[in-house]
């Protein structure tokens, strides 16, 4: 079960965009047991939740978007589109959505935004000791202060989104923490993901950390549990009060047995974003 809300984190209202998702799906299961109250935002109607509202953040004028984020506390903006798609769609759900929802929040007030980076705005990074883990020695862990190195349009549209946050906490006083997430599910499901993985408790209280840590600024943190292989360095997440739980090593054997452990010399192996890195995606002209 969740931690017990502590009393800097009594409970508020805090606007969940992209609850639809598959990630949104997760934390507003989750996140109420911390005492918050998630008002629901969406670009279609969230199943179950017939208060949600429904906006495009890309499209839906200023009005409707100060409404949407009038009087809460807090955003996580998780909206937009989670893999690599053509760089018009991008540009739109991604950059001039999250700009569009920043220019509300300015508006009205709202300081403080959890914005779900990604950890492919570090994609082409090295990724340090295959097959043992950091961890166990194989290899430093990668700062949040690494070079960012998009692999995608996706990506690039998270390295956007962090000097966004950066730019609205220096120019507007807005306080963001932009969490790289790895990848959240119930288990991991590749070899890859053994290293990234972030469960959905962890993801939990990640976010809640987030959104309860005084004086964070603009805070990257990456987001991970604490993962025997892990990659990366959670310094910066620990910092705000994120205690990670759990790991994935136990479904390390069975996925090793599957697939093998990771390859240094395969191309779609050697990097943080992995096959995103050699396999641009084509779509229809």
């Amino acid at each position: 079960m969740p931690e017990s809300p502590t009393a800097r984190s009594a409970p508020r209202t805090v606007l969940l965009t992209g609850a639809a998702g598959g990630l949104g799906t997760l934390m507003r299961e989750l996140l109420p047991s911390y005492g918050y109250r998630l008002r629901l935002l969406d670009m279609r109607p969230v199943e179950g939740e017939p208060d949600s509202l429904v906006l495009d953040l890309s499209t839906a004028d200023s009005e409707a978007l100060r409404a949407a984020v009038r009087g809460v506390d807090a955003i996580i903006h998780l909206a937009g589109i989670s893999l690599e798609s053509t760089f018009e769609k991008i540009l739109a759900a991604n950059i001039q959505g999250t700009y569009a929802l920043y220019e509300a929040a300015r508006a009205e007030g709202v300081r403080r935004v959890v914005f779900a980076s990604s950890n492919h705005a570090v994609g082409f990074t090295p990724v340090p000791g295959i097959g043992t883990g950091a961890a166990d020695g194989g290899g430093a862990l990668i700062p949040v202060h690494t070079p960012r190195r998009p692999d995608t349009f996706y990506g690039l549209s998270k390295s956007f989104g962090e000097d966004l946050a950066q730019l609205y906490w220096d120019l507007h006083g807005i306080e963001t923490v932009s969490v790289r997430i790895g990848s959240c599910f119930p288990e991991p499901t590749s070899v890859r993901m053994l290293s990234i993985w972030l469960s959905p408790a962890d993801g939990a209280r990640l976010l809640h950390a987030a959104l309860t840590a005084e004086d964070v600024g603009h805070t990257v943190v990456y987001g991970s549990s604490a993962n025997t292989r892990l990659w990366w360095d959670l310094t910066s997440a620990r910092a705000l009060g994120y205690e990670p739980r759990d790991d994935s090593e136990p479904f390390a054997a069975k996925l090793v047995a599957e697939h093998g452990e990771l390859d240094p010399t395969d191309p779609d192996q050697a990097h943080l974003g992995g096959h995103f890195c050699t396999r641009p995606p084509r779509w229809p002209h």
